[in-house]
């Protein structure tokens, strides 16, 4: 069964939005294991602080089917797609790795090039599978994190989900 792993991020009501998303991820497609919060300056744009994470779990869903649960998800929470990229929004959920799936079909890409991109993405990345290696770079995901260059970044850890809701 291929592991899968979504970035998750809010910035409107994120207090609400990231633990009602993670509960309703849970009863669709069963245990997941969940970074630890981080908080972050938006990216791109002026707007309220983000809190991000990662979330995996193992299915046999196809990536169809898993993509059209999180567009479900993010609907149910208010989500609105009218909007700009980088832009305030009550819940974003993103697809940044099936198993070692390597895909471009529309817009998805896997991995997703915000691994390497964000550290809102490759610290709870990092957190939660540092061994596992990028299926195309073919470093582990703690050895990328080591080298990210940090310079720049505004965020950090504040915690679990349950200390945030």
């Amino acid at each position: 069964m291929p592991d899968v792993f979504l970035s998750i991020g809010s910035n409107i009501e994120r207090e609400k939005h990231i633990p009602s998303a993670l509960r309703e991820l849970e009863e669709r497609v069963g245990s997941l294991t969940v970074s630890g919060v981080y908080e972050s300056e938006a990216v791109g744009f002026e707007g309220a602080r983000f809190y991000n994470l990662v979330a995996a779990f193992s299915t046999e869903l196809p990536v169809s089917e898993i993509a059209k649960i999180l567009s479900e998800i993010e609907n149910n929470h208010g989500r609105t797609r009218d909007c700009k990229k980088f832009s305030s929004r009550t819940l974003d959920i993103d697809l940044i790795l099936y198993g070692d799936e390597v895909l471009q079909e529309g817009k998805l890409t896997l991995p997703r090039e915000d691994i390497t991109r964000y550290a809102f993405v490759l610290e709870p990345l990092a957190e939660i599978a540092p061994n596992r290696k990028h299926p195309v770079i073919g470093e582990t995901y703690a050895e990328l994190w080591a080298k990210f260059d940090k310079t720049s970044v505004n965020q950090w850890r504040v915690g679990s989900v349950s200390d945030i809701s």
